[in-house]
């Protein structure tokens, strides 16, 4: 099995990149499914009906959230009929939608699981059991599991790599919407990256407008974040999983102006 995946979508311009490359690189990396990130996907900030239509068309097969998954309210209106989208896990029971889903990825099935760190962001429910019990679940079903891991300090990140090693054939973690150069295959069989980095503006803060971000740092007082305009990145990376779910390879993605891919 070959899995793409695209981290954190930014506004309009990370469905634009998006839309212009996703199917070169599914093709370029003879993908059978691609997992993309989309909490921010609509103007920087959660996620509509329109944009997650959008992400699909454009090539997603299943797309993941995080910590901005309620920020558009109109998500309560569809998420439970959003069969190709997961929300972090462990927020506490009873939250619409749903923190792991399945498809198919080639010949096999693949559960894909979301969760959300508690460091630095809100303190909703462990992830780390949370992963225990849906691994146990998706166990019964498949040996492939994906988990996107979206949170904010390293330490937990690379904690949860670590903690499902051998367990799940992957694990990335995103929110940073910094790339890190730390992808590998774990001893137990696991791929993991720190963060897959984001996809949309290339010259902003995480991809917000820097004069706001700057002017914020500045001053201290409170700001409206803009998405940032102009030049565009893509960033995420490909895995090669073998029949028994274990990985056996991880490459990271980076498309940037200076990049062949833009020539």
């Amino acid at each position: 099995m070959k899995l793409v995946f695209i981290g954190d979508v930014v506004g309009s311009p990370g469905r634009a990149v998006l839309k212009e490359y996703l199917k070169k690189i599914k093709q370029k990396y003879a993908a059978d499914a691609v997992i993309v990130n989309g909490e921010n996907a609509a103007g920087g900030k959660g996620m509509t009906k329109k944009v997650y239509h959008e992400l699909l068309e454009a090539g997603a097969d299943m797309l993941t959230m995080g910590n901005h998954t309620w920020d558009k309210k109109e998500l309560f209106d569809f998420i439970d009929e959003a069969d190709r989208l997961v929300r972090p896990a462990n927020f506490p029971e009873g939250v619409p939608g749903t923190g792991i889903r399945y498809m198919k990825a080639g010949r096999k099935k693949l559960a894909v699981i979301n969760l959300q760190g508690r460091t630095f962001l809100p303190a909703i429910d462990c992830p780390f059991q949370k992963a225990d019990r849906l691994i146990e679940e998706a166990s019964e079903q498949t040996s492939h599991i994906f988990v996107d891991f979206h949170a904010e300090a390293t330490s937990e990140k690379l904690a949860m790599g670590w903690y499902l090693d051998g367990r799940v054939s992957a694990v990335t973690g995103t929110h940073t919407h910094v790339p890190t150069a730390d992808e590998r295959v774990l001893p137990g069989g696991t791929a993991y990256i720190t963060d897959a980095g984001m996809t949309g503006p290339y010259n902003g803060i995480l991809g917000m407008d820097k004069n706001i971000v700057i002017e914020r740092f500045l001053t201290s007082l409170p700001a409206r974040f803009e998405v940032e305009n102009g030049d565009v990145q893509l960033n995420g990376f490909a895995v090669t999983i073998n029949a028994e779910g274990t990985a056996e390879s991880i490459k990271r993605i980076r498309i940037t102006p200076d990049d062949p891919f833009f020539d």
